[in-house]
């Protein structure tokens, strides 16, 4: 059985491991998932900021975290796989509303990305749906609690 503390774990791995990638590697193999295409709104699909390196290494990396705590390297390319898709559904969501690449919409940029790997993963972590608002509250306070604090370090570029 899983627990709330493991799963916000992951999917802060999830999402920290792209941030982490492009302080090392700036723009090197930072090839966009959309390929720069735009569609008939004149906006990006995605934009700029959501790379493969981004994708795949949140999902070879958070495997590896997954096994340590002792789930099964699935699990872990399961809550990857799934906060990268809400992740991308954000971009999405905010492309369409015109925000620019890197922009910040508070709770659309963090609900997502908790809150799908947590409904997929609901019987591995043990969850109801009161646990599964809960890690998404949690990973809300902490996400943009580590976000400021990566920003001070001049990890991140702002502060969210």
């Amino acid at each position: 059985m899983g627990s709330i503390t493991d799963l916000i774990l992951l999917i802060v791995i999830a999402n920290g491991i792209p941030v982490f990638m492009r302080f090392v590697f700036g723009g090197y193999c930072a090839w966009p998932v959309d390929f720069g295409k735009q569609l008939a709104d004149g906006q990006p699909i995605l934009g700029k900021s959501k790379t493969w390196r981004g994708i795949l290494t949140a999902m070879a990396v958070t495997p590896l975290f997954a096994f340590l705590l002792g789930y099964s390297p699935e699990t872990g390319f399961l809550v990857a796989a799934f906060s990268m898709l809400g992740d991308l559904s954000s971009s999405f969501v905010k492309r369409r509303m015109h925000m620019r690449p890197s922009s910040m919409a508070l709770f659309l940029d963090q609900v997502p990305e908790a809150l799908f790997p947590a409904v997929v993963l609901m019987d591995v972590f043990n969850l109801n749906m009161g646990s599964v608002i809960l890690v998404v509250t949690i990973f809300i306070i902490v996400e943009l609690s580590l976000s400021r604090l990566l920003y001070k370090w001049g990890v991140r570029k702002r502060p969210y």
